[in-house]
């Protein structure tokens, strides 16, 4: 079955206010989608967060800060599921939490050896 990756970005606009309450019900919802799609069977990996902060290293293998793009268009983590197809994985992308944080998720299909050009 085709393997995909829900790539996160944006969702955390106004969350440096929230409280500690407010940041735990936003955890929870978290993972009572995580724990939802292992238990069905279509979540591979529920992944991570990523800090904001990192690298970027260039062809000419010069290094620098970054990335340095709009907080809503910074990747904020991934997720690996499994679905039949793309129509399918981006039904489970609608379900994540992100949408509902005002945030959007990526799906994009993992190349698997024979799959070039197709």
């Amino acid at each position: 079955m085709p393997k995909f990756m829900f790539v996160y970005r944006g969702g955390h606009e106004g969350m440096e206010h929230a409280t500690p309450e407010e940041m735990q019900q936003v955890m929870q919802v978290w993972m009572d989608w995580i724990q939802g799609g292992v238990e069905a069977g279509w979540l591979l990996d529920g992944g991570d967060g990523l800090k904001p902060e990192g690298a970027i290293v260039n062809a000419d293998l010069s290094v620098i800060d970054g990335p340095f793009t709009e907080s809503k268009e910074l990747v904020g983590g991934y997720s690996m599921v499994e679905a039949h197809d793309l129509a399918a994985a981006i039904e489970l992308a609608k379900g994540s939490p992100m949408p509902q944080s005002g945030g959007t998720v990526e799906v994009r299909q993992i190349m698997q050896p024979g799959m070039e050009g197709s």
